[in-house]
């Protein structure tokens, strides 16, 4: 089945990790690794369906409040992750890009990112975008402080920010919008995630937990996507 409209930007909340893990008896951390599988799936998908960037929300600022064991165990997976993985992504012409508040990572971790964002910097047919350490409130407040530093040396430019000009601060800064924003596992929050640039996004809450949410779920979401009415504010 052909979908007519197809979003340039899909972005992922990828919640449920640990019910799929306890509802099958494992610890939460059996469910991040499953849950690998499923951002492949949904990597193969936007290739296949013509979908640009595909942006996952992978580790939040406030994610750093949870058990010590499980944060070291998540960073290392994502090491892991982008080691098994890059072969594949760049013979497929992915882009990729880690964008947050990476002081807080370590330098194995950051070390990994450099390389694999390098190596990928000039493929054009898929930008995967991780948002790992971040959050919409942080993104904001980041921006704002940068803005306020070259203010200071030109105040007469005040006046004239737009927020276009303000966009250019925050760390999606040439990254289009996100058109369609996911959210598995049935929460229907946004949980302090892209607030700035998901204003104008179409929004979907689906039951599906993360680690079973694969291709099929995916079409099914640019498919709601594709019968909805954008207007941005205008009458049609």
């Amino acid at each position: 089945m052909s979908i007519d409209k197809i979003p340039v930007h899909v972005s992922m909340i990828m919640d449920g990790n640990g019910r799929w893990a306890k509802e099958r008896g494992k610890e939460r951390v059996y469910g991040h690794f499953e849950g690998v599988n499923s951002v492949r799936a949904c990597v193969e998908a936007s290739i296949e369906t013509g979908v640009k960037y595909l942006s996952l929300f992978a580790f939040s600022e406030e994610n750093w409040n949870r058990p010590d064991d499980e944060v070291t165990t998540l960073m290392g997976l994502m090491v892991k992750a982008m080691a098994n993985e890059m072969d594949s992504l760049d013979q497929n012409g992915v882009r990729f890009i880690v964008l947050g508040n990476r002081d807080r990572l370590g330098p194995e971790l950051n070390e990994e990112i450099d390389r694999c964002m390098k190596r990928t910097e000039d493929n054009q047919v898929l930008t995967l975008i991780i948002f790992l350490s971040y959050s919409g409130k942080w993104d904001i407040l980041q921006a704002a402080k940068k803005m306020a530093m070259d203010m200071l040396s030109h105040p007469e430019d005040i006046e004239k920010m737009g927020l276009d000009d303000f966009g250019r601060y925050l760390v999606t800064d040439g990254i289009p919008d996100p058109d369609l924003i996911v959210r598995t596992s049935g929460e229907n929050r946004l949980s302090n995630y892209l607030l700035w640039q998901g204003a104008y996004s179409e929004f979907l809450f689906v039951d599906t937990l993360w680690p079973d949410f694969r291709k099929d779920e995916f079409r099914k979401a640019l498919e709601s996507y594709a019968k909805r009415d954008r207007r941005y504010g205008k009458v049609k």
